[in-house]
């Protein structure tokens, strides 16, 4: 049975930081691409970062660039996103994704930045 499972979400003052993981189970974590996305209330689901099989790779959407940072850890079938600086505006769900032959989804984990 696939799953990914997120973690580490939660609510955090503006300029704080938060680790977000993704524990992968049921398919080959290290032949997949692997990517965060998020979706905020009343807009789409966008994504926020990629990172390639070996980790060599990654690639960020233009709001978080310097700030978060995707990393994988193979051995323990695990993505990470580490979000640094964070900001109003990154208040979503966010949601693991790997892509493949197939593409899963988890179930996503809430990030609440507030004051």
């Amino acid at each position: 049975q696939v799953q990914l499972v997120e973690s580490g979400g939660g609510l955090v003052q503006p300029g704080g930081s938060l680790r977000l993981s993704c524990a992968a189970s049921g398919f080959t974590f290290s032949s997949y691409l692997m990517s965060w996305y998020r979706q905020a209330p009343g807009k789409e689901r966008e994504l926020v970062a990629t990172i390639s099989i070996s980790g060599g790779y990654t690639n960020y959407a233009d709001s978080v660039k310097g700030r978060f940072t995707i990393s994988r850890d193979n051995a323990k079938n695990t993505v990470y996103l580490q979000m640094n600086s964070l900001k109003l505006e990154d208040t979503a769900v966010y949601y693991c994704n790997a892509g493949g032959w197939y593409t899963y989804w988890g179930q996503g984990t809430q990030v609440t930045v507030s004051s």
